[in-house]
Parts: C-alpha cells; structure tokens; sequence
C-alpha cells in the first residue's frame, strides 16, 4: 500500500449464485466434465443428497445447468449438465475473481 492509497476491490463482479461453496464445487466439475450424474456429483463435492439437491436448484434457477431426470433401465438416474448461460457466467466469474484477487507475484 504505497503512499497510503489503498486500492479498491471490484466486487461487484462476483456472482452470488456460484460464489456458494458447493455451487462452485458444481460448477467447476461441470466445466470440465459438461455433464454428471447427481451420484457423481454428490461423492466428488462429499455433500449429502438434500443439499446438493438445494443447491443444485438455485443454479437450475440461474439457468446455470439443467436436470434430467430419467432411467438407466429401471434404475432412476438424474444428471446435471452445465448450459451455455452457466459456462459464460462461471467464465465471467473467473474472471471477476482474478480481478479482485489481483495479480500474483
């Protein structure tokens, strides 16, 4: 903090719906996976089913992933899939982050 000026932090960028903990942990895999199934997700992030379920509806809210629900011969199968709007708005958020978190020396 040189000659007493402090710098201003661009907050404002941060989306509140993938800041959560556990909706970024659903985020990232997505990003990289494009589709999980709830299972996957739930063992990976090591949540239990009932929040991974709310969190996963404030995302699908966002329109930020889709659930499908279907079956994989009898069995139930539910997957999560991120969606377009989802990748451009965690890419955003990346980089609203990396704005705040500002250069590393």
């Amino acid at each position: 903090m040189a000659g007493g000026v402090r710098p201003s932090l661009d907050i404002g960028g941060i989306d509140e719906v993938i800041h959560g903990r556990l909706r970024l942990g659903v985020m990232a895999y997505l990003a990289n996976a494009e589709v999980a199934d709830f299972n996957e997700l739930k063992d990976v992030l090591e949540v239990t089913q009932g929040n991974l379920s709310v969190q996963l509806r404030k995302l699908e809210d966002a329109q930020y992933v889709t659930i499908e629900k279907g079956y994989l011969g009898r069995k139930p199968r539910t997957q999560v899939r991120i969606t377009p709007v989802g990748r451009k708005a965690f890419a955003a958020y990346l980089e609203a982050l990396g704005r705040v978190i500002g250069p590393q020396t």
